[in-house]
This record gives C-alpha cells, sequence and structure tokens, in this order.
C-alpha cells in the first residue's frame, strides 16, 4: 500500500516538473509584453494620433471647428437620434429581459437568439435591409410615397437603423441580473398586495438598477457612435442626415483634417466617458454582490 503510494507521489511530482516551464517567469512576461505591444499598435498609438492631430496648430482651430456650421448639425442629429433611440431599447430591453429570465415558454431559446442578430449581422448589411423595406422600390416604398412618408435618406430610416444595432445591449445586461436576483421577493411582494408597477418600482428596478444603467449606457454609446447602418440608410447629406461619425469621414476625405479630427476627438471623448462609466458601474455591481453574500 505504502509503495503505491509513493509511486503515485513521484508520478505527481514527475508531471507536476513537466509542466513547471510553463509557469516561468518569462512566459508571463512575454506574454504581457505581446498583449501590450499589440493594445500599443491598433489602439494606443492611433488614439494619441487622433489627438495630436487635432491640436497641432493650437487650441484655436480646434475650437473654431467645434462651432463650424455643418459640425453643429451633426452633433445635434446624432443627439436627436441617442434620445429617441435609447428611451425605446431601454423599454424593449426590460420587458424582453423580463419575459426570458421569468416565464418559460416554447421557443425561448429562439427569442434569445433573435436579440443576438445585430451581434452577428453587418450594420452595413441592416441598413441594406432597412433599404430594402422602406426604400422607393422597397416592400413598403409605394405605401409610403402614396401618403408622402419618407423613410430613408430621412431621420425615420437613421432611427431605424440605429434602433437595430442597439436593440440587445440592455435586455442581455440585464437578463443575468434578473436570473440572480430571483423571483422570490417579487412573489413576496405580490402575496402582501403589492400590484405589478408597485412590484417593478420597488423591487424589481432596485435590484437591476446597475445592470439597467450598464445597459442603457452602452446603447447611448453605440447609438452615437454608428456608423454602417446609418451611412446606407441617411445618403450623408450635409446639414441634413449627417451624424457625427459620418462627418469625420466626410471632412477627412474633403481635405478638412482638422475638422474630421476635432470630431474623432469628441467621438474618443464620448468613449473614455464611457469607459469611465463602466467601471464605476462593474465596481458597484460587485460590491453589491460582496453585500448580499455577506
Amino acid at each position: 500500500m505504502t509503495s503505491n503510494l509513493d509511486s503515485s507521489h513521484d508520478s505527481y511530482r514527475s508531471i507536476k516538473s513537466s509542466t513547471a516551464p510553463r509557469d516561468r517567469p518569462w512566459v508571463k512576461v512575454a506574454l504581457i509584453a505581446v498583449a501590450i505591444a499589440y493594445l500599443t499598435l491598433v489602439l494606443f498609438i492611433p488614439t494619441v494620433n487622433v489627438f495630436f492631430q487635432a491640436f497641432a496648430k493650437g487650441w484655436a482651430p480646434f475650437f473654431a471647428n467645434l462651432v463650424e456650421a455643418n459640425f453643429l448639425n451633426a452633433v445635434n442629429l446624432t443627439l436627436i437620434i441617442a434620445l429617441i433611440v435609447v428611451p425605446i431599447n431601454t423599454v424593449f430591453g426590460l420587458c424582453a429581459a423580463w419575459l426570458i429570465a421569468r416565464k418559460q415558454f416554447r421557443g425561448r431559446a429562439f427569442v434569445i437568439s433573435i436579440l443576438d442578430v445585430p451581434f452577428s449581422v453587418s450594420p452595413v448589411v441592416a441598413g441594406l435591409m432597412i433599404v430594402l423595406l422602406y426604400g422607393r422600390n422597397g416592400w413598403f416604398g409605394e405605401f409610403l410615397q402614396q401618403y408622402d412618408l419618407k423613410v430613408i435618406f430621412a431621420l425615420p430610416g437613421m432611427v431605424l437603423a440605429t434602433a437595430f444595432v442597439t436593440i440587445p445591449f440592455v435586455a442581455r445586461e440585464v437578463i443575468p441580473v434578473l436570473e440572480e436576483a430571483g423571483a422570490e421577493q417579487e412573489e413576496a411582494a405580490k402575496t402582501l398586495g403589492a400590484n405589478g408597477w408597485q412590484t417593478f418600482w420597488r423591487i424589481t428596478l432596485p435590484n437591476i438598477r446597475w445592470g439597467l444603467l450598464y445597459g442603457v449606457l452602452l446603447t447611448n454609446a453605440r447609438a452615437m457612435g454608428e456608423f454602417g447602418a446609418v451611412s446606407v440608410v441617411s445618403g450623408n447629406i450635409i446639414g441634413k442626415t449627417q451624424t457625427l461619425p459620418l462627418f469625420v469621414e466626410d471632412a477627412y476625405k474633403q481635405y478638412q483634417t482638422e475638422a474630421a479630427f476635432s470630431a474623432a476627438v469628441l467621438l474618443a471623448m464620448l468613449a473614455l466617458v464611457t469607459l469611465v462609466l463602466k467601471e464605476i458601474l462593474e465596481r458597484k455591481t460587485s460590491i453589491k454582490e460582496v453585500r448580499d453574500e455577506v
């Protein structure tokens, strides 16, 4: 018996020694160096270059570009689209998340897969689908022309395109939070006489607030930064259907590099704010989970 234990121990030591090189310090250092080098090439250097080009001639040209009429129109249109799309997809995401997390029904897996379609479909393809539906020669084109309703190359088409690409974020963030929280508190509230709205506002919403805010944050960031789908359905008409990302592309093509990089800095600052808020929300979520465990 003792000899068998000794032989097993020797075998374990031999296996451990054979895998030891993987744990050598230089392997960890090499992996970190590769990661940093990759991020430097694809993220840090391009980001630094954007800020350098924007401020290459000083602060005055940068601020002059920010008050230019076409730039302000692009910012205004971007904000309008975000103000329309974010509330719509927030309500939809909450409804979809509650249905998926709280109900077991036939086709549930299919509904979850449908939510992920915007992640797997190219935004350009999504824009093309909207054109094929609502364009002049599309399925609903004749009906829209009959009532003089314009969707493509107008605000409605841009809202539809942005709404499509931002559908999953709220639902995908809220579903796991609802599943983890469970339905016990909601059922207890109903037993005590609370109606549906009271249960939602006093029980469900406080439990999911950080996940909901995280989903809204991601939805807003994607809505303001969307390029592919919006470029297809908007026509990129300067001063009319040109959002901020489209303005960057058009200004760069017209050799207005300072204006393009100034707008790019604004989008980069939006991304930075999103990352900071994302980190804050993740920390608050982790703190809440630790408190719940205690």
